[in-house]
């Protein structure tokens, strides 16, 4: 087993109409047992920026801690928020600089940017992007995750009808993969603020 599956998780960010949504799994497990049910693996950067990352239990906490610093440390620097693409940045460039000995994250980041406009990127454990204007997915069952996706996403959805399409897509997905799933939360980010939602998820 891949020490990045260990764990469990799965994450999906999804692009809508001046909006945009990220979706995780809530499962904490040590291979096939569940440790705990509300595992956080969403975090909240700023209003407008959220980064999910997917892997290694402690690396996911250690990742997400020191992004907290350097967000704080930024904001008090240059008295403004972190744009989505400067914090894309910041994390490639965070991570690459330990490849010989890499934090095992999968993360996914979510925003909106100036113009209100959708920003999704998505990494591996060193740092390698990819950008896009749809969906990404990360976690251990990333192709069923491709798979709902493909089929349920549409451009330009508004908030309402994102949420139901990515809360599908996570569900159906997790259903069907043993190392995830056990409840998930979604939360849309829209210009006026962020939504978020609890779903309920099979316990067996």
């Amino acid at each position: 087993m891949s020490i990045l599956q260990y764990n469990g998780g799965d994450i999906i960010a999804m692009a809508g109409k001046n909006c945009v949504a990220i979706a995780a799994d809530t499962r904490l497990g040590m291979q096939q047992q569940t440790v705990a049910c509300d595992f956080q693996k969403v975090f909240k950067m700023h209003d407008r920026l959220f980064m999910g990352v997917t892997g290694l239990a402690t690396d996911v906490q250690t990742l997400s801690q020191l992004l907290k610093f350097r967000m704080n440390m930024y904001k008090l620097r240059e008295e403004r928020e972190m744009k989505p693409e400067t914090f894309s940045a910041l994390l490639t460039s965070i991570l690459y600089e330990k490849r010989f000995g890499p934090y095992f994250t999968e993360p996914v980041i979510c925003g909106l940017n100036e113009k209100n406009e959708p920003f999704l990127s998505a990494m591996d454990l060193i740092g390698a992007p990819v950008f896009t204007d749809d969906f990404v997915v990360a976690g251990t069952s990333t192709p069923n995750l491709y798979g709902m996706c493909e089929t349920y996403f549409k451009p330009g959805m508004e908030p309402d009808e994102l949420f139901e399409t990515i809360s599908q897509c996570l569900l159906a997905s997790v259903d069907r993969d043993a190392l995830s799933g056990w409840g998930a939360v979604v939360h849309i980010i829209t210009p006026e603020g962020v939504t978020s939602r609890k779903l309920k998820g099979r316990m067996d």
